[in-house]
């Protein structure tokens, strides 16, 4: 559910492939495929994709400089190349974070810096919040807040199926009356049944509706549901049915635990996954972020040049400024 990758004219490092890779049991049964590129004497940093239900790929390696950075790339529950492959069972948000913790001290490593991705975002600013003494820095590409207006406007009438009513009323042409108010609850039940061909079909139709809106309108209609697309959809809707399993409003209600942690935020203008407000309260609510807004782009970084430059820029500046740091705290 991608465009293809051009980086013609961007800042993109070369491609470069794991120096390790890792099948890494966690709890209940499920097992992590892990990447370690870059400088394994590199500053700690780890990758965390979106989705939720998405993975890693080969060109997200090349965000960062692999002479200065420890590059740790991992498929979040069921996802990707985890296993079990598509299980919702034991697959929260407090388990990815379980998962992240233990992640950190398998690889020894004592402080690292987070990049977040969309829902990565949300998942690194949960950890932060949790472990600040653990995080050396954040960079946040596409905020997502995850309260019930994001979900609202997503999935809801009066929300960005306003921009595009006839992929809604596709959206939404199989709920019986009744349902109509609660689309997410439907698509559940549908999705989590034993009915696999139904599912497939359901699955299918959430893919577009996604898909069209991430692109903005761009996305290639999908006509046939893979399993990578079944489970990718069964856990995304997963986490959004259950209100990704956080509190409203908990990452704003708790910024002020992250205060002293420096952060760069990157956020397209023309977002309609994730709109610029989340980017926007969030640094207005947390002292260190650093806010770049992108005029000319929107929810995906592949394909976009301005993207892709400015993510590469931050991850330089981040590095730079923890050698810095690190420089003078010798010399003190």
């Amino acid at each position: 559910m991608e465009f293809v990758l051009n980086t013609t004219e961007t800042s993109l490092y070369p491609i470069i492939e794991p120096y390790a890779t890792h099948s890494f049991p966690v709890e209940n049964g499920h097992v992590l495929y892990v990447e370690e590129c870059g400088n394994p004497d590199g500053i700690p940093i780890v990758f965390l994709h979106g989705g939720p239900g998405s993975y890693c790929k080969p060109y997200h390696r090349s965000f960062f400089n692999p002479q200065l950075y420890r590059i740790i790339l991992f498929d979040q529950r069921g996802a990707g190349h985890s296993t079990p492959t598509g299980s919702l069972l034991h697959n929260t948000t407090p388990d990815l974070l379980n998962d992240m913790e233990k992640l950190r001290k398998h690889l020894e490593i004592e402080k690292w810096v987070i990049f977040g991705n969309s829902w990565g975002t949300t998942l690194g600013l949960l950890y932060a919040q949790r472990c600040p003494n653990q995080v050396l820095g954040l960079i946040l590409r596409g905020v997502f807040l995850a309260r019930e207006r994001d979900l609202h406007w997503f999935y809801s009438d009066g929300g960005v199926n306003r921009l595009f009513p006839g992929q809604w009323q596709t959206f939404m042409r199989f709920l019986p009356k009744g349902h109509w108010d609660t689309p997410l609850a439907y698509y559940y039940n549908q999705l989590t049944n034993t009915n696999l061909a139904n599912a497939q079909k359901m699955a299918l139709i959430w893919a577009n509706w996604t898909g069209c809106i991430v692109s903005y309108g761009q996305f290639p209609a999908l006509t046939e549901c893979t399993d990578d697309i079944l489970n990718e959809v069964r856990i995304e809707c997963h986490y959004a049915f259950n209100h990704f399993f956080i509190k409203e409003n908990q990452i704003l209600d708790n910024i002020d635990r992250i205060d002293n942690i420096s952060s760069i935020l990157i956020h397209g203008q023309n977002d309609l996954v994730c709109p610029l407000e989340n980017a926007y309260l969030l640094q207005e609510a947390w002292l260190n972020a650093e806010l770049q807004v992108l005029p000319n782009s929107g929810h995906l970084a592949n394909n976009d040049h301005d993207m892709l430059n400015a993510v590469v820029t931050a991850t330089d500046k981040m590095v730079h400024r923890l050698l810095q740091k690190t420089y003078l705290n010798v010399c003190i």
